[in-house]
């Protein structure tokens, strides 16, 4: 019998369904972790698959978060099968049972632990020896412990605790024993690219529990040495007195106990799985027994892509005996999948009718009413005052019959210049910019312009900018020109109109970048004072600053070369809460890795400037 175990990041992210990477698996038992899928996004494809039955753990909290699944060959049937660790969610038939002393977890505690989908168990009736034995399959997703919420490594300690009680209780009960999925801690040094102070490898709480749970020597003291090729043997039994006493082995260290870089987990941001530059958290732990009398090998499956894990894998000399009926939990089972009619009230909630309070802002029904029926509006003023405190009684006027309502046309107006909104003030000089030097001005000291009688500062405007849609003409239509143009430091956008269009890199209206002239509607670049019927003067700004849009409008940074492969540097952006939270920075673009490792990313680093 072979068993599998795998953290897929997503089972809706199978490209080929869950079809084609079970049948790549090709094992009796697939257990998926960090399934993201909540009941309600669960579809028939994934639920229901041919040769299969599958048991579903959900979130309840959150949607597109944790959950595990376990997928079983119709040969491999489980005869109970149950959700979460406690017994919580388990229904009277088809439960597991054995659920240990509980007394160390208050009521809130277990409900919490099995809230967010982290486990599925089932059991199956295998022949060992000739012999018929129990196996108890535990599918379990461990939370990770982020090191800015305290209360998740509390957490995690209380999932561990709760997990190891319930699989010895399990092995108590005279079962075989397998806990597998992603544990979300690193055993040992050897199982991690790249350990912290070995001396205090150990202090974590994680190591520590995981010291407790197994049963076996540190790596440094097995003397085996792994053979190549598939000629590996199974070491001999440990006997007591090793660093762990527990009642379970890590079945890839009980074939594999000094073998280094054997990682399942990679970061997918640095790209850290081409350098193999990783941890192992994803594990199968045996009982002692089971392990060392029916295990025929262990393996991690590093070639197999499509998660930031790998899957994991292990092989019984167990044959299976399948149960005539899978237990209740099977998905098959479930109401959206079984193939029967669906009553109404399976949708409906019943809720009790009471009255609700008015929402913040509502109306109430005394304004509802007056705004229904508003009061007369001449000779009411003393009822509209107090309307709202008494209920108004039918009005004894008689509705006006009712007429054809016939709309009043107002006579068109005619169509205005558009240069009409920009009138000069009386008291000061004329500076005009477009069109007629008496239709567009500028203030004495270049700062606000007149728009209809309306001074627009300097401040708005820009220094003297200008915005104009519509038509320019002088006394008689030369053509439409649709755009906007800027006095003062920028840089003017070409733009083309029905009667002509802007040439050039700009229209300077300070007299130092060119000078301007209207010809059939066009505007077109001379190197003279400005033409046309209504002379205009060009404004005294500065000129046209490349420079300045430049820093309004830049783009992202030039990367810069690491200094030991001298190649283009990547971008990133701190998005950890902190003082430096948003900051960007340059740093190799290579995947990471291992110091001595030269086609590793480099250790330069830089960061980009504020004003950058």
């Amino acid at each position: 019998m072979k068993i599998v175990t795998w953290n897929i990041n997503g089972i809706r992210t199978f490209k080929g369904g869950i079809k084609k990477a079970l049948d790549l698996l090709d094992a009796d038992i697939v257990c998926f972790q960090e399934t993201k899928v909540t009941r309600d996004l669960l579809d028939e494809r994934t639920a229901v698959v041919d040769g299969y039955n599958s048991y579903f753990s959900f979130s309840r909290g959150r949607s597109g978060y944790s959950g595990v699944a376990t997928f079983c060959k119709d040969c491999v049937t489980p005869f109970a099968a149950e959700e979460g660790l406690t017994g919580l969610l388990t229904s009277r038939d088809g439960g597991v049972g054995c659920y240990g002393d509980q007394s160390q977890f208050s009521a809130e505690e277990q409900q919490m632990l099995d809230n967010e989908g982290r486990a599925v168990i089932t059991q199956h009736r295998v022949m060992c020896q000739n012999q018929e034995k129990t196996l108890t399959v535990l599918n379990v997703y461990c939370p990770r412990a982020d090191p800015e919420k305290p209360d998740r490594k509390l957490f995690k300690l209380q999932f561990y605790r709760m997990l190891q009680n319930r699989a010895e209780a399990l092995l108590g009960a005279g079962s075989h024993v397998i806990v597998l999925g992603d544990v979300n801690t690193s055993h040992r040094p050897i199982d991690h690219c790249d350990p912290d102070d070995l001396e205090s490898f150990e202090d974590n709480p994680g190591r520590k529990w995981l010291n407790n749970f197994l049963f076996g020597k540190a790596e440094g003291e097995r003397c085996e040495e792994e053979e190549e090729g598939d000629s590996e043997s199974r070491p001999e039994s440990q006997e007591p007195g090793g660093s762990g006493g527990g009642k379970f082995v890590d079945t890839f260290r009980h074939f594999h106990p000094t073998r280094p870089s054997a990682f399942t987990c990679w970061s997918t941001l640095t790209g850290a799985r081409q350098t193999n530059y990783g941890t192992r958290i994803d594990y199968i732990f045996a009982d002692r027994l089971l392990a060392e009398a029916h295990f025929l090998s262990a393996d991690i499956m590093p070639d197999v892509d499509g998660s930031d894990h790998c899957p994991v894998q292990g092989g019984l000399c167990c044959a299976p005996l399948p149960s005539p009926r899978c237990p209740p939990l099977c998905t098959r089972f479930m109401p959206e999948f079984a193939g029967r009619q669906q009553k109404l009230s399976r949708f409906l909630v019943r809720v009790d009718r009471q009255e609700q309070d008015a929402l913040p802002g509502s109306q109430e029904l005394g304004e509802i009413r007056e705004n229904l029926r508003p009061p007369a509006q001449a000779g009411n003023t003393a009822r509209i005052g107090n309307a709202a405190g008494r209920k108004r009684g039918p009005t004894k006027e008689t509705p006006a019959p009712r007429a054809k309502k016939t709309k009043t046309q107002n006579p068109p107006r005619p169509q205005g210049n558009l240069l009409a909104f920009f009138k000069a003030k009386a008291n000061q000089g004329s500076h005009g910019c477009f069109g007629n030097g008496q239709d567009v001005s500028q203030d004495s000291r270049g700062g606000a312009w007149d728009r209809g009688g309306v001074s627009l500062p300097a401040d708005i405007t820009g220094g003297g900018a200008v915005e104009r849609d519509g038509l320019l003409q002088d006394g008689t239509e030369r053509g439409a020109v649709k755009g906007e143009v800027v006095a003062g430091e920028g840089e003017g956008v070409a733009m083309e109109g029905e009667g002509g269009a802007e040439k050039g890199e700009g229209v300077s209206v300070n007299g130092e970048g060119g000078s301007v002239k209207e010809e059939g509607g066009a505007v077109v670049e001379e190197g003279g004072a400005v033409e046309g019927e209504g002379a205009v003067e060009a404004c005294p700004r500065g000129p046209c600053s490349l420079g300045f849009w430049k820093t309004v409008l830049h783009g992202p940074p030039q990367p810069p070369l690491c200094k030991v492969h001298q190649e283009p540097c990547v971008l990133r952006t701190v998005k950890k809460a902190g003082p430096n939270m948003g900051r960007r920075f340059f740093v190799c673009s290579r995947p990471q890795g291992h110091a001595s490792n030269p086609q590793a990313r480099c250790n330069f680093f830089t960061w980009v400037d504020k004003g950058r």
